[in-house]
């Protein structure tokens, strides 16, 4: 199985230098990238703070953060599937049409004040839905775009994007929108997904099509993808042990801005001052991006990986042990870094070894699961946060955290992922 566009590419694969270009396509759909995450970042920010307007209860704010990730537990699968069955640049094209047609909805309905937290749900549901299958286009595009011998670099330019333009750019943004009206919140955020499709359209042109040597069914494509995601003995312990601490981590920060924002909180921080929080952990982010490439150049990628996962976990005890803004920031713009290093490496792992016609579905259902625990995780916090309080979800989720990391660091060596390379001649130093 061959992809339509890699004979399209600016700089072949094979046999590609180290640092061969990246290429102009690349950096359009990196530009697409910043303007539909910067529109994430002020959705993802605001859609909180506006809540916080409707409501103080743990459970109703837990299950907004539920809503956000409920589509990938639901549309994880099919939409992998419609990515390696469909054109992936026009998969992301309708997806964030769509997004900008349900983001126009909802600035209505602030104009109107006809906004209430139901709709308020729905909306940031709906919105999960267009997210599936634009990151799922948007992650099958990068192999097709860059050399092979370049997708540390790649990825590491994509999160740092994302990061930049979703917390460090959007989030501050997001306390901008809310000051000016609610529908500057959902307005802005649709002018920026129809722009990102504009650049899509003009910036990467050709066809990106997974090439299928035999027609098959939906349901058998969905089966292939899930059975070697199950069976493979890298993707299974990376996505078991990522959808945890993932689970974890949504626990976590569903009902950490309880603990940190507003009157009787922890912290009372302002709700405006907020979303520096996540800025100082896109800085972080940032930082670790523009040094992955060169740590793996020197040190084995799955070592650092590990040593910056295990690094990531007893900072989330730094605001219950030391709930100052100083320790805060500290403690943010570390895990930003090390969460940013393992996150490219694992995702580039990824990439090297699964076949680019199953790219689309392996992922599907890899994030079914390491997406699909999230709202599990948002509703299991805000249920303990009620009845146990948000210090008991906050110690509760790090240890979990703790624990699912351990899974891939005892089953997966280098030697296991040297064997999972397409010619088995992965770097083992």
């Amino acid at each position: 199985m061959t992809t339509t566009a890699r004979a399209e590419q600016d700089t072949p694969v094979a046999g590609a230098p180290e640092q061969a270009a990246l290429g102009r396509r690349f950096h359009a759909l990196l530009a697409t990238t910043g303007l539909a995450n910067l529109g994430d970042g002020i959705v993802q920010m605001g859609a909180p703070l506006v809540a916080l307007t409707l409501t103080r209860s743990p459970g109703q704010i837990a299950l907004l953060a539920a809503a956000t990730w409920l589509p990938w537990l639901v549309l994880g699968l099919v939409g992998g599937v419609v990515v390696d069955r469909t054109d992936r640049r026009t998969t992301q094209v309708v997806a964030l049409i769509a997004r900008a047609v349900l983001l126009a909805a909802g600035t209505w309905l602030a104009l109107t004040d006809a906004l209430t937290m139901p709709s308020l749900v729905l909306l940031v549901l709906a919105y999960g839905v267009t997210e599936v299958f634009a990151d799922l286009a948007q992650t099958s595009l990068v192999p097709d775009l860059v050399p092979r011998s370049r997708l540390q670099a790649a990825n590491g330019r994509v999160l740092a994007v994302q990061q930049v333009t979703n917390t460090f750019v959007g989030s501050p943004l997001a306390g901008v929108m809310l000051a000016l009206g609610t529908g500057w919140v959902f307005g802005v955020p649709a002018a920026m997904a129809v722009v990102a499709v504009l650049v899509l359209l003009r910036g990467v042109p050709g066809r990106y099509r997974a090439g299928r040597t035999e027609k098959t069914a939906a349901v058998a494509d969905v089966r292939e993808g899930i059975r070697y995601v199950v069976h493979h003995p890298v993707l299974r312990p990376f996505v078991i042990g990522g959808g945890l601490m993932n689970m974890a981590s949504t626990a976590y920060f569903a009902v950490f801005v309880l603990w940190v924002v507003g009157p009787g909180s922890r912290m009372e921080m302002q709700p405006a001052h907020f979303p520096l929080v996540t800025a100082v952990l896109a800085v972080g982010a940032v930082a670790g991006s523009l040094v992955t490439e060169r740590l793996v150049a020197r040190l084995p990628e799955l070592g650092v990986m590990y040593a910056c996962w295990f690094a990531a976990v007893p900072l989330l005890l730094v605001p219950v042990l030391w709930p100052t803004v100083p320790a805060l920031g500290a403690a943010v713009l570390l895990i930003g870094f090390t969460n940013t290093i393992g996150n490219t490496i694992s995702q580039s792992l990824r990439q090297r070894i699964v076949p680019r016609a199953l790219l689309g579905r392996t992922s599907g259902a890899g994030r079914t699961i390491a997406f699909g625990l999230m709202p599990v995780g948002a509703l299991l916090g805000g249920v303990v946060a009620e009845h146990a309080g948000i210090a008991a979800v906050l110690v509760g989720s790090t240890v979990v955290a703790a624990a699912a990391a351990a899974y891939p660091l005892l089953t997966v060596s280098r030697a296991t992922v040297a064997a999972a390379e397409p010619d088995g001649t992965a770097e083992l130093a």
